[in-house]
């Protein structure tokens, strides 16, 4: 609306002083030629500023743009210092272990590389180092290296690249025992449940049909020849007695998957260690041996289910006793270990256990035992698993065996 009422203003202004030239022009036709020229000057000042004043209101202004500050200020990206940093820092806390190898010289990365090689984690690190130079490289493998508490099993993974033109090997090394030993655990434990299970229904009508036979065979004992009659009742007479045995036996197995839930409360181990002292004193005196408890400090509590610990315990002890024959040693130590955990040491001074057989003790079923039944061990390992801990079967520095609890 504006812009039109100046341009007709404007138009106005002009038409007004075009007649106002016309009208000034014949008017001073007559006067003399100087006087003629200022006076159409002064006349023509006035209209020339009217057009004037309408053509700066036809001038269009270009549009102002307009700043936003109240708009959130942008964020800085982060510099290739911090950027870096950033990387170390995840790398040193990464849950696997790194190690580089450059020409078959093997160093930690990471922290947790460090905790494996020291003094307390690997038995022989330069052993250790050895055998992840010999790793080839794109392949997964599972190894195996000796540590404190036992064997342990690792998935160890080698990549090749290059850094600043020199080309090297990185190693990635997860410890996967507890893993391992929680899944053949599981998985024996549903055998056992399900052999215990198809053996009983066998067993049980065996056992029933056989006490009744001699029953039966008592009845009619007149009506058969003496030998018969003699033959028959030893036959069934051993059937019964197998059928019971058999029974017996299986039921042992059977505990194996029929274990209670552990139900954890705060334990004093000294408190616990008095106990086991008392219960078991004498069945070691009566075969003129030692067994002693230790705690470090007297203090030390542990979350735990104290009935499942105290039969781990007395399994372990009663193999010891029976391991070492007359004058059984046994110590029973516990103190806390690198990275605060609890460590439970059995130790005894009988024959230990052979090398080619270490890996098969906790196997349930199998027993170094001439009568053994191979339950003692497998039953370890399921209440100390069950509580959320291992157990390792460790070389002995002199004679005995040494059985290591962590939890």
């Amino acid at each position: 609306m504006a812009s039109e009422r100046a341009l007709k203003w404007g138009v106005a202004a002009g038409v007004a002083g075009l007649m106002t030239l016309s009208v000034a022009a014949d008017a001073l036709a007559a006067a003399p030629a100087p006087r003629r020229i200022v006076l159409c000057v002064l006349l023509a000042v006035a209209p020339a500023s009217l057009i004037w004043q309408c053509l700066k209101r036809l001038h269009l202004r270009a549009p102002r743009m307009e700043t936003q500050s109240s708009a959130a200020p942008t964020s800085t990206s982060p510099s290739p210092d911090q950027i870096v940093l950033a990387l170390e820092a995840r790398l040193e806390h990464a849950p696997i272990a790194l190690f580089t190898i450059r020409d078959d010289a093997v160093a930690p990365l990471n922290a947790s590389a460090r905790r494996l090689l020291a003094p307390g984690r690997a038995s022989a690190p330069q052993d250790l180092r050895q055998l992840l130079a010999k790793q080839p490289a794109g392949q997964r493998q599972l190894v195996s290296f000796d540590t404190e508490r036992g064997a342990e099993r690792a998935l160890v993974a080698v990549s090749t690249l290059s850094v600043q033109g020199a080309t090297q090997r990185l190693a990635a090394l997860m410890p996967v025992e507890s893993q391992l030993e929680a899944e053949a655990l599981n998985a024996w434990r549903e055998l056992v449940q399900v052999l215990t299970h198809e053996i009983m229904n066998s067993l049980t009508p065996v056992a029933s049909l056989s006490r009744t036979a001699c029953g039966l065979l008592d009845e009619a004992g007149s009506q058969l020849p003496a030998d018969i009659h003699d033959d028959l009742g030893t036959a069934l007479d051993a059937i019964a007695r197998r059928a019971a045995s058999l029974v017996d036996f299986v039921g042992s197995y059977r505990s194996l998957s029929t274990v209670a839930p552990a139900q954890p409360q705060r334990v004093l181990l000294e408190a616990l260690f008095e106990r086991l002292a008392a219960l078991l004193a004498p069945q070691w005196q009566a075969l003129d041996g030692r067994l002693t408890f230790s705690v470090e400090p007297a203090s030390l509590e542990v979350m735990i289910d104290p009935g499942q610990l105290e039969q781990a315990l007395i399994n372990l002890l009663k193999n010891a006793a029976e391991a070492a024959g007359a004058k059984p040693q046994a110590q029973v130590s516990a103190r806390l270990s690198r990275g605060g955990r609890l460590r439970i040491e059995v130790a005894d001074n009988g024959p230990g256990v052979p090398d080619a057989l270490a890996a098969h003790i906790f196997t349930p079923f199998f027993s170094t035992k001439r009568q053994g039944r191979g339950i003692g061990l497998a039953m370890v390992r399921h209440l100390v698993h069950a509580n959320g801990g291992t157990v390792r079967y460790a070389r002995s520095v002199g004679a005995g065996a040494r059985f290591i609890l962590t939890f």
